[in-house]
């Protein structure tokens, strides 16, 4: 291992109640592309505004389409090595809860627990109705937008449906802002991965564990704005760097 893993390890060993704040960054080697670098999703595709899916059928049915484009990019897709050595920190007790930017349910497919997962920007791989929240699976939604050019409404209530995720225009889910927070004021150790810390709330989060004690690690491949706030800060490949945790013991 490198210097700057060992010195990783050696925070994370003493630590018991940890904080992974995760990004884009840890998702890229499983095939799911980084939506704001050059190149990226939003790059090739006008943001669709919260308001804009509200008031226009016309763009509920674009959203649905791009929705359903990006499934042939990350339907088949897995955890990487950064999910799983997550995972494994979780199964020893070092990490109370992952605060995840990510959209792609890939924390809980590496076998964390949905109430360990706080998913700050929602999560892409179902829907939920506008009205009654009721939860609807991408399948049954699919199959109609494809034979009849248009998403269903709900069927408990008819309301609109939408992919579980957060839009730009939409508010922050509440809950989950509080859940994180209360996480980041308790954890001793912060781990922020894979995130550029650009995109607010959500990039107050390392300064918040600083703030309150807790030391603060930035693994990201480019520079962020916070680095020189970190105590350790690893400019590598993620997924290379966190493969080694999994040999760390309880």
């Amino acid at each position: 291992m490198t210097p700057e893993q060992n010195a990783l390890m050696e925070m994370i060993t003493p630590s018991e109640r940890i904080v992974a704040f995760t990004g884009a960054g840890i998702s890229t080697e499983c095939g799911i592309p980084d939506f704001r670098s050059p190149g990226g999703f939003w790059t090739k595709n006008e943001p669709i505004y919260f308001d804009d899916f509200m008031n226009s059928a016309e763009m509920r049915i674009e959203s649905w389409r791009r929705r359903f484009a990006l499934e042939e990019i990350i339907g088949d897709v897995k955890p990487g090595r950064g999910h799983n050595a997550i995972a494994h920190l979780v199964r020893l007790g070092k990490v109370s809860h992952v605060v995840t930017q990510n959209i792609d349910n890939l924390h809980e497919d590496s076998g964390i627990p949905s109430e360990q997962v706080i998913e700050l920007h929602g999560n892409t791989t179902y829907a939920l109705c506008l009205t009654c929240n009721e939860r609807h699976e991408l399948g049954g939604i699919r199959e109609v937008f494809e034979r009849d050019g248009h998403p269903p409404d709900c069927a408990a209530c008819g309301g609109i449906l939408k992919t579980a995720t957060i839009s730009f225009g939409q508010a922050m889910p509440k809950d989950q802002m509080v859940r994180a927070e209360a996480a980041t004021l308790n954890c001793d150790l912060f781990i922020a991965i894979g995130t550029s810390l650009v995109v607010f709330p959500a990039a107050s989060f390392p300064l918040i564990a600083k703030q309150n004690g807790a030391r603060l690690v930035i693994i990201n491949r480019e520079p962020t704005e916070l680095d020189g706030y970190a105590d350790l800060v690893l400019h590598e490949d993620i997924g290379s760097v966190m493969a080694p945790l999994m040999g760390l013991n309880g």
